[in-house]
């Protein structure tokens, strides 16, 4: 793997950390029943979640073979579903996240 291609990987590791950082930040102090009324909230984490997923998606193989403990293909299967099946999403599932 080429430098660059570590690079571009250590940039999307720090995406996802920063990310999921917010994620868990927005959520803090709030209840999963804020998500059903606070639609400020729930698009918020959606994005945040979509974000992280992205990211994931463009971490070279072998950077994620370093992190075993990392789902990833649930990340990348979590923001692809959180993309294409936007007009059904489980927002129980989205808050376990």
């Amino acid at each position: 793997m080429s430098n660059r291609e570590r690079n571009e990987s250590a940039v999307r590791l720090r995406h996802m950390l920063d990310y999921a950082r917010e994620a868990v930040s927005l959520v803090q102090d709030k209840s999963r029943a804020d998500l059903d009324i606070d639609r400020v909230l729930n698009l918020a984490l959606v994005h945040l979640v979509e974000i992280v997923g992205e990211a994931a998606s463009r971490v070279s193989k072998e950077v994620q073979n370093q992190y075993p403990q990392i789902p990833w293909p649930r990340v990348v299967s979590t923001r692809n579903r959180l993309i294409h099946g936007y007009d059904f999403l489980d927002f129980d599932v989205l808050w376990q996240t």
